[in-house]
């Protein structure tokens, strides 16, 4: 059985390799991790996919690891903060974000890879390319590097110094020893010098600092998106008087003036900079498949944007009280086509590339929509077990018993996806009370197509199952119905303190009984 099933009856891997762009239906979510791992083997060459969200993001980049583990994968997040908001996006972020796009800046050479992406990270602008491609540092064991050299570019390149490395974009220096965790590394690095000679580079566990192998070289990336040298920041001062006049008072102009970190002065990205960039520099070339409800996503995402721009125009312009107990400094905003893609320009960079929107449903028919060129993947989505879950003494178990006998019949192999090892240990045990003994359990895609199992159960979290023209997947959700997502632990006054000060006096908040609101402080009531 081919990975896909369906593509093989309209032309086998033609649709993937061909570089016109149309629609694939019959691709359901689940099945259209499938289609993307297919066309980047078919086509030996970048594909990249753009999700609605963060969430369906993270469900298709574990559905591709099910799918095709040998294929690489690169994810590119989008800024986990408001547009406008006076905090930055968070350091474990920015420093995956500069990682992915050195990834790309720098590949070379052909050979299958997918970057998994979102709406929001696709819209959002970059730093230029010629300068991500200019921040990577490389070594290896034995290179004559230089700690003070090596240090300085620590410092210019956005990494923060700790006295314990933990998180991606810290370092630490020991003597002889320089601990550092480069953006997109599982794992920190230890450099241990002898003079300015390299002598080793050996990956630690941050938890335990012990030792887990020795590396042969590095590669390091910048781990923020607005870098501070005497460049940049001469730049983003010139920039910022041109756009907003003398502005001394400004806490973010002050703070990078005098070469600092700010909270959230990545939100004035373009200032740093001669030019920036957008995603699309990075994947030049590149098959995208779009899921069919990012436009949608695409359309709130720009409104958004204008909404919060807006707002803080507003308050630029409201006359603000001296000497005020709860007086936050002015938010000078940048207009949002310095940050932020247009719609124009979205739709314009999708037009230029070869393109795979993907659909749930079914092609219209001929004359019903005066369709182009078309493609079925050839799924379709699978039953649910909602109606006997709801019915009295009925047996869920004995209706998926029945089911998984008729797709059997109708010679399918069946497939149960279970979100956990646990979950599919008991999900046998049951299935075995039902007259199902003796299933196999597989945690890849690969050990499953070859075993020849009729039934099986997998791990992959599928949140509806679907079928294929050789094969059927019951989602554990299918049979189970929705997950219970546990809510966390109600929290602590002094934990509600600790996050109630870390915000900004006039930041937009959402309030639990009023709604949108601005944060004015916090005052002790008798």
């Amino acid at each position: 059985m081919s990975l896909s099933s369906g593509v093989a009856k309209i032309g086998g891997h033609e649709a993937w390799k061909s570089d016109a762009s149309f629609p694939v239906y019959d691709a359901p979510e689940g099945a259209d991790a499938m289609a993307v791992a297919e066309a980047a083997a078919a086509r030996g060459d970048l594909v990249v996919y753009i999700a609605r969200d963060a969430a369906r993001a993270a469900d298709m980049a574990t559905a591709l690891g099910f799918f095709a583990p040998d294929i690489p994968l690169i994810e590119f997040p989008a800024w986990d903060c408001l547009p406008y908001d006076r905090v930055s996006p968070s350091a474990a972020i920015l420093a995956a974000r500069m990682a992915a796009m050195s990834l790309l800046a720098g590949r070379s050479g052909a050979g299958p890879l997918i970057v998994v992406t979102t709406v929001s990270a696709a819209t959002q602008r970059t730093p230029p390319r010629s300068l991500v491609e200019a921040s990577v540092f490389t070594a290896a064991p034995g290179e004559v590097v230089g700690t003070e050299r090596l240090l300085s570019y620590l410092v210019a390149n956005g990494y923060s110094r700790a006295s314990t490395v933990r998180e991606a974009g810290e370092f630490a220096v020991r003597g002889g020893l320089v601990d550092l965790f480069p953006p997109g590394a599982d794992e920190p690095l230890r450099l241990d010098f002898f003079g300015d000679s390299l002598e080793s580079i050996r990956a630690f566990d941050p938890a335990t600092q012990l030792t887990t192998r020795q590396l042969a070289e590095m590669r390091l990336a910048a781990a923020t998106e607005a870098l501070q040298t005497e460049d940049t920041i001469a730049r983003f001062r010139a920039n910022f008087r041109g756009l907003f006049g003398a502005a001394s008072d400004d806490p973010v102009y002050e703070a990078v003036s005098e070469g600092r970190k700010h909270a959230g002065m990545e939100h004035w990205l373009p200032l740093f900079y001669e030019h920036v960039g957008v995603f699309f520099d990075y994947i030049e070339g590149a098959l995208i498949f779009i899921e069919h409800l990012a436009d949608e996503a695409a359309a709130d995402r720009f409104a958004a944007i204008a909404d919060y721009y807006a707002a803080r125009a507003e308050d630029l312009s409201t006359p603000r009280a001296r000497n005020s107990e709860f007086a936050a400094p002015a938010y000078r905003p940048l207009k949002p086509d310095a940050l932020y893609l247009t719609a124009e320009e979205w739709a314009e960079h999708l037009s230029r590339a070869p393109l795979r929107r993907l659909t749930p449903f079914a092609a219209p028919l001929a004359g019903e929509g005066g369709l182009g060129r078309t493609f079925s993947f050839g799924a379709k989505t699978g039953r649910t077990f909602a109606a006997e879950r709801a019915a009295e003494k009925v047996n869920v178990f004995d209706a998926v018993r029945g089911h998984i006998d008729d797709l059997r019949r109708a010679g399918k192999r069946v497939f149960i996806a279970c979100w956990t090892e646990g979950s599919a240990d008991r999900m046998r045990a049951v299935l075995a009370e039902h007259g199902l003994d003796g299933l196999e359990h597989f945690e890849s895609w690969r050990a499953a197509e070859s075993s020849g199992a009729a039934v099986a159960t997998i791990r992959l979290g599928l949140e509806s199952g679907f079928t294929t023209n050789g094969a059927a997947f019951i989602s554990e959700q299918d049979i189970l119905g929705d997950r219970l997502v546990r809510r966390g632990r109600r929290k602590r006054a002094e934990n509600f303190l600790t996050e109630a000060s870390s915000l900004s006096v006039g930041d937009l908040v959402v309030h639990v009984d009023h709604g949108v609101a601005r944060y004015a402080g916090l005052k002790t009531l008798d």
